[in-house]
C-alpha cells in the first residue's frame, strides 16, 4: 500500500483531523537528494506537514508553498504540495552533519535554529496569501501548531515524524493536524487537550504498524471519529527540459551568447527534484533564437 491522507471529523463536527502515512515519499526525497539523517528528517516532517495542508485545499490548480529560512546549517527547507496528493521539496543544505539531542534522537532544532516559516497559498487570485511566523522550536510540528494559532486564529496540534533505520534508510514517516472548530465546547477542548498530552510520539504508534485510521482513531475515538476522505500522497515533480529552458531564457541573451562563445553544453538541475538537464551549445543556439 502507497502513502496516504485521511480527513475525518470528530466531536459532531467541533473537530476536524488529518493524519498521513508519508513513508515512500519521505524515502523519495531522501533519495533524490541524498540528505543525511537530521536533514531526511527535517525534510520529510516538512513534506508530510505538507500533503496534508494541501489536502485541505479545494481547486484542482491551488498550490501551497512552506518555506523555512534559518540560522542553521540547514539554512532553509522548501516544500510545494496541491490538492491532489502531490508535494515535492529540497533542503538548502542537504548533507548537514549534527550529534544526537539529549534525548538521542536526531536534533532537527538544532539544524534550524532561529528562523521563519512562511505559508504560501496560490488559489489563482492576484496575490497569493501569505502568512508568516517565527520559529520557536525549529521541531517544525511545534512551529506549524504555534503558526495556526498566530496567524490562522485556529487552535491547532500538528504532530509529525521521521524514524530512520541503521543504514540512514527511512524506517516510518508521517504524522496529523488535529483542528478545533471556533463553536467547540470548553468540555471536548479540555477533553481533547489531556489526550495529546498523554500520546506518544508519532513514530512509535507508525512502527507499531498503525495506520493513519488507527492513529486518528487512537486519538479522537472517544469523540465519535468519522472518516471522509482517503487520498494518495507521493513524492511528485512536474519539472521538464521545456520548463527548465524557460528558467535559462530569464538568464538574459548576454549572458547565453557568453555560454555559447565558451562552446560546452550546460547542465541545470532542478532544486526539488535534483533532476539534471543538459543543454548543448546548439540547445543554446535554438533558445536564443526563439528569445529574439
Amino acid at each position: 500500500m502507497g502513502d496516504y491522507i485521511v480527513r475525518a471529523t470528530a466531536g459532531d463536527g467541533q473537530i476536524r483531523a488529518f493524519a498521513v502515512d508519508s513513508r515512500e515519499t519521505v524515502e523519495a526525497a531522501r533519495k533524490r537528494h541524498d540528505t543525511s539523517p537530521v536533514v531526511t528528517a527535517a525534510l520529510g516532517r516538512l513534506l508530510s506537514a505538507g500533503a496534508m495542508m494541501g489536502a485541505m485545499m479545494k481547486g484542482e490548480d491551488d498550490l501551497l508553498t512552506l518555506q523555512i529560512k534559518c540560522s542553521g546549517p540547514v539554512k532553509g527547507l522548501t516544500v510545494t504540495a496541491d490538492a491532489g496528493g502531490n508535494v515535492k521539496g529540497f533542503a538548502d543544505e542537504p548533507k548537514v552533519m549534527l550529534p544526537p539531542n539529549a534525548k538521542g534522537k536526531l536534533d532537527v532544532g538544532k539544524a534550524l535554529d532561529l528562523g521563519v516559516l512562511s505559508v504560501i497559498r496560490d488559489l489563482g487570485l492576484k496575490e497569493p496569501y501569505v502568512g508568516q511566523t517565527e520559529l520557536k522550536t525549529g521541531e517544525i510540528g511545534d512551529d506549524l501548531t504555534y503558526y495556526f494559532a498566530s496567524s490562522e486564529q485556529i487552535p491547532s496540534s500538528v504532530g509529525l515524524g521521521v524514524l530512520m533505520e541503521r543504514n540512514n534508510t527511512v524506517r516510518q514517516a508521517g504524522g496529523f493536524i488535529i483542528q478545533l472548530m471556533p463553536f467547540a465546547s470548553e468540555e471536548v477542548i479540555g477533553r481533547l487537550e489531556k489526550k495529546l498530552t498523554a500520546m506518544e510520539s508519532v513514530t512509535a504508534y507508525l512502527d507499531r504498524g498503525c495506520t493513519p485510521e488507527d492513529l486518528l482513531e487512537e486519538l479522537l475515538g472517544e469523540f465519535g471519529v468519522e472518516f471522509l476522505e482517503r487520498t494518495e500522497t507521493r513524492f511528485f515533480c512536474n519539472c521538464s527540459k521545456e520548463r527548465v529552458e524557460k528558467a535559462i531564457v530569464s538568464i538574459g541573451r548576454k549572458e547565453l551568447n557568453e555560454m555559447v562563445q565558451e562552446g560546452k553544453p550546460i547542465q541545470v538541475k532542478c532544486h526539488f527534484c535534483n533532476t539534471a538537464y543538459e543543454f548543448t551549445v546548439e540547445d543554446l543556439k535554438k533558445i536564443i533564437r526563439r528569445s529574439r
